[in-house]
């Protein structure tokens, strides 16, 4: 009996020690050489999940690493996605990373006014999105930075991007300021595209949204040059001065020949310039010039917007601009 005992005792001390070894290897270090990606498939097995890491040497054994992981692991399934192994990492880790879905997140920026066929350029050049994608609707979508997992849809994306304009909008438009020259949200988008393309300073769009305001309001043409633009480029630079031709067509964006506003946005506005229409400058002024710095000087009379324009006028020719 003691022989026995003896004997059942040894072989304990030999099954937890080899449980132990087996639990050593798999706590300890993998063999990934460098920061890699690693995909799993939707519907993958730990199996078939270990035999990759295998294939790709970034275990030794894949039967070991699944024997480990059912023995030492979680019960928490593994998640699909793109993960990022380090050098570091022990088989353990790995598992752990598999479980806990932090897959890798990549980023796309939309900037504030850019129009919608440049927005759907830019998602076609991301190679790790999947899926074509028509061109959005023209003001739709909320310029920001996106995340997004590889293998996603561009589809889905600009889903995405159009909730957060949406979700955006409605909130502004709560807040909007009393006796502002907009009466509807998209009236509100399409002036505050307008607003977008005038100025490349933020410090401005106030005013310039406060100028078109009372252009609205008094029945003036806005006159902005932008709206002669899009119908011609759907919003891409045109690369040259306009020409009297395009100045004086007549269409439902041309605000040179139409009173009002454009039948749709020229652009996709940011959240500032949406927010400069629904809560404007108060101010007097009804024409603006630019004034070589990248903003503009701001008149009440016409007297004194031609006064600006000869200052601007005379700035160009002295960059030899005329």
């Amino acid at each position: 009996m003691k022989r026995l005992g003896l004997i059942a005792g040894i072989a304990l001390v030999v099954m937890v020690a080899g449980a132990l070894y087996m639990g050593s290897l798999y706590l300890g270090a993998a063999t990934i050489k460098q920061e890699t990606s690693f995909i799993i498939p939707d519907g993958a097995s730990v199996t078939s999940v270990a035999r990759d890491l295998e294939e790709q040497g970034h275990i030794a054994s894949a039967d070991g690493f699944i024997m480990n992981a059912r023995l030492f692991g979680s019960s928490e399934p593994i998640k699909a996605g793109e993960f990022e192994l380090k050098p570091e990492m022990s088989q353990g880790d790995i598992l752990a990373l598999f479980q806990s879905g932090d897959v890798v997140r990549r980023f796309v920026t939309i900037p504030e006014g850019m129009p919608s066929i440049l927005v759907a350029e830019r998602l076609m050049a991301e190679e790790f999105l999947t899926g074509e994608v028509d061109v959005p609707l023209e003001g739709s979508v909320l310029p920001d930075t996106y995340s997004y997992v590889r293998g996603q849809s561009r589809a889905s994306l600009v889903e995405q991007m159009q909730a957060a304009m949406d979700e955006y909008l409605a909130e502004a438009w709560a807040n909007r300021k009393p006796d502002i020259a907009v009466d509807t949200l998209k009236e509100a988008l399409i002036l505050a595209s307008i607003v977008e393309k005038e100025t490349g300073k933020p410090s401005e769009r106030r005013m310039i949204a406060g100028l078109y305001s009372n252009r609205l309001k008094t029945g003036m043409m806005l006159q902005a040059d932008p709206t002669i633009i899009y119908p011609i480029t759907q919003g891409k630079p045109l690369g040259r001065r306009i020409r009297q031709s395009e100045i004086a067509s007549v269409n439902g964006y041309n605000t040179y020949t139409r009173t009002g506003l454009p039948e749709g946005p020229i652009t996709n506005p940011g959240r500032e310039s949406i927010a400069a229409v629904l809560n404007p400058e108060a101010t007097d002024a009804l024409f603006m010039v630019a004034d070589g710095t990248g903003g503009h000087e701001f008149n009440t009379t016409i007297s004194g917007h031609q006064e600006a324009v000869e200052r601007w006028y005379q700035l160009r020719r002295e960059r030899g601009e005329m």
